[in-house]
């Protein structure tokens, strides 16, 4: 079985950075992303919230860009740790509104 790194996730904009153009040419975005949510642990109710660095590149970056701060969105993407940080960062593949 090959190693899964999926997550998708319902959130509203919280912040987006302007938008910026790698070494390559390559548009790209850095954002923060705000869920809430209420789950059941271990037959418990409980209230989640949590806040999602991440980053989009290419047109995802674009569409995102041009998006309203508050805005819900359902994303999809993966999650890897940047060169020398010791936190992972959502990088997003698609989003749809919610």
């Amino acid at each position: 079985m090959s190693p899964v790194n999926q997550l998708e996730i319902s959130a509203s904009i919280l912040e987006i950075d302007a938008l910026r153009y790698t070494p390559a040419g390559l548009p790209a975005v850095n954002g923060r992303l705000e869920h809430d949510s209420q789950m059941l642990e271990a037959g418990q109710v409980r209230q989640v919230k949590a806040v999602v660095k991440s980053v989009a590149f290419g047109s995802v970056a674009e569409q995102l860009a041009r998006q309203d701060i508050g805005s819900n969105w359902n994303f999809k993407g993966f999650v890897a740790t940047p060169r020398g940080a010791k936190h992972v960062v959502f990088h997003i593949q698609e989003f749809v509104q919610e």
